[in-house]
Formats: C-alpha cells, structure tokens, sequence
C-alpha cells in the first residue's frame, strides 16, 4: 500500500525535458530517444479527450468513504480526467446506490463489500465489477458503559446496525453466532436484539436509551464516544493482518466496457488521492471533513473526527479474500444462498495503474473476471 509521491505537471515536464539531455552526456543516444519519445507520447495522452463527456460517481457521506471525499474535494480525480466532467451522487445506502448502477443513472461508486456482492449475485453476474479497493477497518461496537461492561454482557441488550444484510450486520451476526447465541437475521430477535438502524438516527437513539449500543462504521462509531459510550470492540482485532475491506470502488458492466479510458482515469486519480492521503494525513483530513460539511451542511466536531481518522486505513488493495469471507458469513447467517462470485473482480485497470506508478500490483483472490 506504500505510493510513490505524485508529480506536478510542472515537474514531470521538467524531468522528462531534462532527462534526454543528460543520457545523451553520458553517451547513451538510443536511450535518450526512447525517452524522448515516451515524453512526446505522454504529452500527446495528456491532451486528448476522453470517450465520455461525463462520469458519475457515487459515495457515502462517511470517513470510510475518504478516498472519494478527499479526491473529489481537491480535485484530484477530476485532474486525470482531461476535460470530463464528474457528476458526483451522494448515498445514504448500499440498496439504493446499486439500484442506481443498475439504473443507469449512476457509472462508479464507493460501496461496501455486502452490498456489492448482493448486487452482483441478484443480477446473476451481469451488473458490476470491483475495480479497487478503498478503505479497510473503521468499524467499532460502542456501547452503554452503564449497562455494558463485557463483551458477555451483550447478551439480552439492544445493539444497532446500520441495515439488515449491510456489512457492519453480516459481521455483527457472525460475532454472536460464535459466542453460541441466536438471533433471527430477519426480524433481528433472539439472544441479542439486533436493531437495524440508519447511521442518521442512531446517534439520538443511544441518547435516548433506546438502544444500548452500536456496530457501526466511522464517524457514527466516534459520535456515539462523545455521547459517552465505551469502545468495547474494534473489529480491526477480528481480522488476520488486522485489515478487511470496508469500502470497494465498483463500476457498472456497460460503462466499463464502453468507456475503459475513463475508468483508468477515474483509478489514477483514486491512487494518486490515497497516496495524497497518507502523505498529507492532518490535511486529508481536514479535506474530508469540509467535503462532508458541503454534504450535510455542518462538518464534524474535532472530538469525533479526531479519534475516527486514524482507525480507518486507505488502501488501493481491494482485500479480496476478506470480502470472500464476509460472503460466506452472509450464507451462515442465512440472508443468502451461497453465491457465486467468479468475476466479480477486474482489476485489469488498477494493475496497470499501479504498475504505470511503480507500486505493486494487487489480487483478486481468485475471483476474477475471465
């Protein structure tokens, strides 16, 4: 996940104007006019005009969503894009951001990795693919240190998850069933009361006692802190490698076959974005949070933002082994068949993106498409 630093334009046409010249010095004439001429194509590439006048790109209003809050607030998708124009879209939800895809009214998105597998399961293969990963962890159980103080204590409690099926639940329901507990994934009744909950709402609903806490994703996790709940799990400490997607960047079919140029654009912009992310993290972070003031009209208290930025980790890595496994958490809960998720990857793109920037390339365990 380590990224080369981005160049200015300005800069790269000084090293690649300065660089001819110093091979030929040195003797070495055919080298220099291979690079002479990479630096002519490049310059051409730079100039030309992408197949799609518009692309539409859609995210959550979330830090786990960073790379698109970041990227778009400082333009540095919108840079790669040579004159396309973004038009981006703002989801409260998987459900309705896929329904967009596959409505046509929606070409990219930021999502996470259970509504991305439902959404290629119910349409048999035919509507999306992962193109990269984004962001991996940011997910907590904040809970009532009144009325929880141990993991054990869950037991006859009332817990919120962001929605039935989304992936804070699936890892939710997998977590009970291993403590020997039942709980019917529909209803969310049983040996624990899971209550599903949109993110908007939970905050006022742990104030009120309604509920005695939350397996939610950043920032609602943090709010829920400065509301005087105990971080009693990180779901980071589940996980081998303490890494596991939470965000994936997926695109729909037709759009990825229409326009390959603009998706490659659109991932050189989200790589370069992480790369700008991690070298600027207190800047990046500030970018988010006014991009999510533009959003909601009122960006985040220092005493929620601060402790959420750092327990999310942005990554080009995709992760997909551990969207694998949050697959089959799914069919063990019960809330779907066993899926086939041959070619719900095509990383084709993003290989060539990380590779063109000297980074390593990245694995769609298996899943590809062919």
């Amino acid at each position: 996940m380590s990224a080369a630093r981005p160049l200015t334009a300005l800069r790269a046409i000084a090293v690649t104007a300065t660089l001819p010249l110093l091979l030929t010095a040195c003797g070495y004439g055919s080298e220099a006019k291979k690079e002479d001429d990479k630096a002519a194509n490049t310059a051409a590439d730079a100039g030309k005009k992408l197949s799609a006048s518009e692309v539409r790109i859609g995210y959550f209003p979330n830090l786990t969503h960073a790379t698109a809050l970041v990227g778009l607030q400082e333009g540095l998708i919108e840079k790669e894009l040579n004159g396309t124009k973004i038009k981006p879209q703002s989801f409260n939800a998987g459900p309705s951001e896929i329904e967009a895809l596959n409505g046509g009214s929606l070409d990219i998105g930021f999502i996470g990795p259970s509504p991305s597998i439902n959404g290629y399961v119910k349409s048999k293969g035919s509507n999306l693919r992962i193109i990269s990963g984004s962001a991996s962890g940011g997910v907590k159980l904040v809970v009532n240190p009144d009325k929880i103080k141990t993991l054990d204590d869950l037991k006859g409690k009332k817990i919120a998850t962001p929605q039935k099926g989304n992936t804070q639940d699936v890892a939710f329901l997998n977590w009970i069933s291993e403590k020997g507990w039942k709980v019917d994934p529909e209803s969310g009744k049983g040996d624990v009361s899971v209550v599903r909950t949109d993110n908007k709402v939970t905050p006022d609903a742990f104030k009120q006692g309604s509920i005695d806490g939350a397996w939610v994703p950043e920032p609602t996790a943090s709010k829920l802190v400065s509301d005087g709940g105990t971080v009693l799990l990180d779901e980071t400490s589940l996980w081998p490698d303490k890494k596991f997607v939470i965000t994936n960047i997926i695109v729909s079919q037709k759009f990825l076959k229409e326009h390959p140029d603009v998706v490659e654009a659109v991932l050189r912009g989200t790589v370069k974005t992480n790369e700008w992310i991690h070298a600027n993290q207190d800047k990046a972070k500030a970018s988010a949070n006014a991009r999510l003031e533009a959003e909601g009209g009122k960006p985040l208290d220092a005493k929620v933002i601060d402790p959420a930025w750092p327990g999310i980790a942005i990554t080009d890595d995709p992760l997909a082994a551990t969207l694998k496994t949050q697959s089959e958490w799914a069919v063990k809960a019960k809330l779907i068949e066993q899926p086939d998720l041959a070619g719900i990857y095509d990383l084709t793109l993003l290989n060539k993106v990380l590779k063109a920037a000297g980074k390593p390339e990245v694995s769609d365990a298996g899943l590809g498409a062919k």
